[in-house]
């Protein structure tokens, strides 16, 4: 079973950065695609980034599009999401999640297991 670890959130103006981390405890995750989602107050848990398990693979919301950057450090069994260009609508709890299959790429919740706990990103305007 993994544990995964969430950290790097925080409060940031508009316009800011952030990057978080996830790292990864009690099996490789070399063989999974893992990705970022998120949560905001009184929605539902939405896809936000995922990455291959060879991380030559990448697929973003349009929402984050061009803004975001996953990667991945198999090396180090953890994995980063880079936050440009943050807007208050980016407030939310990231959660990274582990694909539930090995060798795709998942882009939905219900492919991903194993959740985090969660970082909280606040964007003030």
């Amino acid at each position: 079973q993994v544990q995964l670890v969430e950290s790097g959130g925080g409060l940031v103006q508009a316009g800011g950065s952030l990057r978080l981390s996830c790292a990864a405890s009690g099996r490789t995750i070399r063989n999974y695609a893992m990705g970022w989602f998120r949560q905001a107050p009184g929605k539902e848990r939405e896809f936000v980034a995922a990455i291959s398990w060879s991380g030559g693979s990448t697929f973003y919301a349009d929402s984050v599009k061009g803004r975001f950057t996953i990667s991945r450090d198999n090396a180090k069994n953890t994995v980063y999401l880079q936050m440009n260009a943050l807007k208050p609508e980016d407030t939310a709890v990231y959660y990274c999640a582990v694909d539930k299959s090995a060798y795709r790429l998942g882009n939905s919740p219900t492919d991903f297991g194993s959740w985090g706990q969660g970082t909280q990103v606040t964007v003030s305007s």
